[in-house]
């Protein structure tokens, strides 16, 4: 009874995050992903548009990061961190994401990390503050930080009050939005993915942004689309809610319709919603 009654509980919350099984032809996303984000490459080396790639910031295979260059005199630096439960995908798929910034005036920094079950969690959150600092010191100027469901999860918790970037480089973190960001892990606790993730209730709490109170002055955007998984929606609510109050300068939004791939569409525009809100001016 025992048994049966975990599984129950495996199978709902597996179907909270199953996002692909939720949209039509989603397999298909990965291959089509690749293909876009290798076209946006070639088509910036034909242009002669500066793109550094495979830049290391640590001593695994996978600690590297590309940097994609405006073609005016840089404002600041962007990082934009990946998503795929930390389990699966890396820079490469998401390079295309970058040209609304760049086309802002901002160089982009886009890292991989070691992937679960290999790195821990928490060594990944380690990793993306290493990047970070390490893209700061290549790119002078305001920080904004911007990450996708897994990588949501990991700019949000850069910003919580245990964070190893040191001050200089906090200080020039102007805004973060965090997109289909995972706030509160203690769910995956109950995932089958969690074999993968390897988490316990310890490291799922403190790795919960959520459940942190945020560093002094701390601006972010929770961004949903209207369109997702209800689990989703709900985590980017609970960060809105949480550090409302504790000071931190935070908002939700749901844009539209969107699902949980179509809802990150609008990076690749200079002009977009969601590009703008990442750049807008903070007070």
């Amino acid at each position: 009874m025992i048994n049966k009654a975990n599984n129950m509980t495996a199978s709902r919350w597996d179907r909270a995050f199953e996002n692909m099984a939720h949209i039509p032809d989603s397999e298909k996303l990965p291959e089509y992903w690749a293909q876009r984000a290798a076209r946006y490459r070639a088509a910036a080396i034909a242009e002669n548009r500066q793109l550094d790639t495979d830049i290391p910031y640590g001593e695994h295979a996978r600690e590297v990061f590309d940097l994609v260059w405006p073609d005016t005199p840089v404002k600041g630096l962007v990082v934009f961190v990946h998503g795929g439960y930390w389990i699966r995908l890396d820079k490469s798929y998401w390079t295309d994401l970058a040209e609304g910034v760049r086309a802002n005036g901002w160089a982009v920094c886009l890292p991989s990390y070691t992937l679960a079950p290999e790195a821990r969690i928490s060594a990944i959150t380690q990793q993306i503050s290493r990047a970070i600092c390490n893209a700061s010191e290549r790119v002078a100027g305001p920080i904004r930080l911007a990450g996708h469901s897994a990588g949501g999860h990991l700019v949000s918790r850069i910003l919580c009050d245990d964070t190893t970037l040191p001050t200089n480089v906090l200080k020039r973190i102007e805004h973060v939005v965090s997109i289909s960001g995972l706030h509160d892990l203690r769910p995956l606790l109950h995932t089958t993915m969690n074999e993968s993730l390897q988490l316990d209730a310890t490291e799922a709490t403190a790795e919960s942004a959520a459940l942190h109170t945020p560093v002094d002055h701390a601006s972010i955007t929770a961004w949903v689309g209207g369109g997702e998984r209800p689990e989703f929606i709900r985590q980017s609510q609970l960060l809105n809610l949480m550090w409302q109050g504790l000071d931190a300068n935070v908002t939700c939004t749901i844009d539209a319709q969107h699902n949980h791939f179509t809802v990150i569409e609008g990076l690749k525009n200079p002009t977009s919603a969601i590009t703008t809100e990442l750049l807008k001016t903070i007070n």
